[in-house]
C-alpha cells in the first residue's frame, strides 16, 4: 500500500490572497509595517506562531502571539461571514477523486494549517472521506520537522519507501525527506525551483496533470496502472 500526502495551502489550494489578509490584520494589530508579498508567503507552510517570528525576528518576539491571536480571530470571523473561500487549483480535484479510487493508494493531508482549516477546506470542497489521515500544526511541531509524515505512516502504516509528500515548499520537501519518505515538489505554489530542490525535491512538476506520471516514476508504479 503507497501512502500519498498533500500539503494544503499553495498545494490544493490557492490560498494567497486570504493568508496575505490574515498576515496584515496581525501586523496591524501589533503596529507594525508587513513585509513585501513575495517575503510574506515565502514562510507559508510554517506553524503560525513561527511564521510570524520568521517575519519579525527576535526583536520583536513578544509580539508574536497578539498577531497569531489577531489572525486567527480574522479567519474565524471570516470564515463565518462566508468569506475565505480558497479556491482549488486546476486539476486538484480531478487528481483527488482519480487517486482516491486507487486501492493501492492512501491519501492523507500534511499541513501548517489548524484542524479547523482544514475542516473549513473540506466542508466547502466537498472532500471529506477522501483523506485517511490528517495532521495538522494543531499536534505536531512546524515544518520541516518530520512528525507529521511520521504520524501519518504510523497511523496507515505506511513504509517510508512507499510515502511521497506533495507540496509547495521547500518546508515539505525537508520534511519528507526528515521522515525517510519521498518528496514531489509542485511550482505553482509559494516557493520556486530552487528552494523545492534545496529541500530535497525528488521531482518538480508544473501542473496536476504531470502528477500521475510522477508518483509513476518515484514510487516505481506500474504506469498501465496509473
Amino acid at each position: 500500500m503507497y501512502l500519498i500526502l498533500f500539503d494544503v495551502d499553495g498545494t490544493l489550494v490557492d490560498s494567497q490572497n486570504t493568508i496575505l489578509h490574515g498576515l496584515q490584520v496581525g501586523f496591524d494589530a501589533v503596529g507594525l509595517a508587513m513585509p513585501d508579498r513575495e517575503t510574506a508567503l515565502s514562510i507559508v507552510g510554517r506553524s503560525l506562531e513561527e511564521a510570524f517570528f520568521d517575519l519579525v525576528g527576535p526583536s520583536h518576539l513578544d509580539k508574536v502571539p497578539a498577531m497569531a491571536a489577531a489572525y486567527r480571530q480574522s479567519k474565524i470571523a471570516r470564515r463565518e461571514q462566508g468569506l475565505d473561500l480558497d479556491p482549488l487549483y486546476p486539476g486538484a480535484r480531478e487528481t483527488i477523486e482519480r487517486l482516491h479510487q486507487r486501492d493501492d493508494l492512501l491519501l492523507g493531508i500534511a499541513t501548517g494549517k489548524a484542524m479547523r482549516g482544514v475542516r473549513h477546506m473540506l466542508d466547502k470542497h466537498d472532500l471529506h472521506g477522501r483523506f485517511i489521515t490528517i495532521q495538522t500544526a494543531d499536534t505536531s511541531p512546524s515544518k520541516p520537522h518530520p512528525d507529521m509524515v511520521l504520524k501519518a505512516m504510523a497511523e496507515t502504516g505506511a513504509d517510508p519507501d512507499r510515502t511521497l509528500m506533495v507540496g509547495d515548499t521547500g518546508f515539505d520537501m525537508a520534511m519528507a525527506k526528515a521522515a525517510g519518505a519521498h518528496a514531489l515538489g509542485v511550482t505553482w505554489g509559494y516557493h520556486d525551483q530552487s528552494r523545492l530542490v534545496e529541500g530535497g525535491a525528488d521531482r518538480i512538476i508544473d501542473e496536476f496533470d504531470r502528477l500521475d506520471h510522477a508518483l509513476s516514476e518515484i514510487l516505481k508504479f506500474d504506469k498501465e496502472t496509473i
